[in-house]
């Protein structure tokens, strides 16, 4: 089962940037996107995205992000129209003002996220922990440990999977449409997810630490992540987009 984060191997200029300048990216569509107060602005960062995920062939990992995200969106806008309350009146309590800053909020919302996702599908974990050690001078425990929660979150959604078929084995009905009924049925699946959970990150401890963890250091990957020319062009986009959003 494939999982929005899976890498997407690939051969294009995206993938074979160095994975400080993917995340140097990613952070400075996220920055601008904070940054900027237009919609025109907040549109073309959205748009970027999108364009540089059809060209490293992941746009469908960021479309079935964007498919959970609007509803998170649509939830947020309607408290913003609740508690922003200035202008005048466009529909029952929803003001110019409180829509304004509601659809700023989501399209925000969705430009923090699609970034992150879309570096992540053209980068191996292991590249980004060890070009973070070697080029940020990240301590290593702590990108392997940045690196193992992003290697879980799909082991823990195929757990959670297998626990709610063998739910459903037992007549549990997990496909009710009330959302309260819903959580009540989730809640309990926590306790063995977490039990299960636990014991994997201490496997996982015990033969890192069986393995020599605590005596890597920054010279111990065999692979090198130097910064080659196309690095510091697009390192030099990442600024220029930062003052684009600043001025936007």
């Amino acid at each position: 089962m494939l999982n929005a984060i899976d890498y997407v191997p690939g051969n294009t200029l995206l993938h074979r940037l160095n994975p400080v300048t993917k995340l140097a990216l990613a952070a400075a569509i996220i920055i601008a996107t904070f940054l900027a107060n237009t919609y025109a602005m907040l549109l073309g960062l959205l748009a970027l995205t999108f364009a540089l995920g059809v060209y490293a062939h992941s746009a469908s990992r960021l479309v079935s992000l964007l498919k959970l995200l609007v509803p998170l969106a649509v939830v947020m806008l309607l408290l913003q129209t609740a508690f922003v309350r200035g202008g005048s009146v466009v529909f029952a309590w929803m003001t110019t003002e409180g829509l304004t800053t509601g659809s700023k909020a989501c399209l925000r919302l969705l430009g923090v996220a699609l970034p992150l996702i879309l570096m992540l599908t053209v980068t191996k974990l292991v590249d980004l922990s060890n070009a973070c050690v070697e080029v940020l001078h990240i301590p290593y425990r702590y990108a392997f440990t940045f690196t193992t929660a992003l290697r879980f979150v799909p082991v823990f959604s195929q757990q959670m999977n297998a626990i709610m078929e063998a739910q459903c084995a037992r007549g549990v009905e997990y496909d009710t449409k009330n959302p309260l009924r819903k959580l009540q049925l989730m809640l309990p699946l926590c306790v063995p997810l977490l039990v299960s959970s636990v014991g994997k990150t201490d496997a996982t401890a015990l033969a890192a630490e069986e393995r020599g963890f605590y005596l890597r250091t920054r010279q111990s990957s065999y692979k090198r992540y130097p910064l080659t020319g196309r690095d510091y062009v697009v390192l030099a986009a990442c600024v220029a987009l930062v003052v684009l959003g600043v001025l936007a």
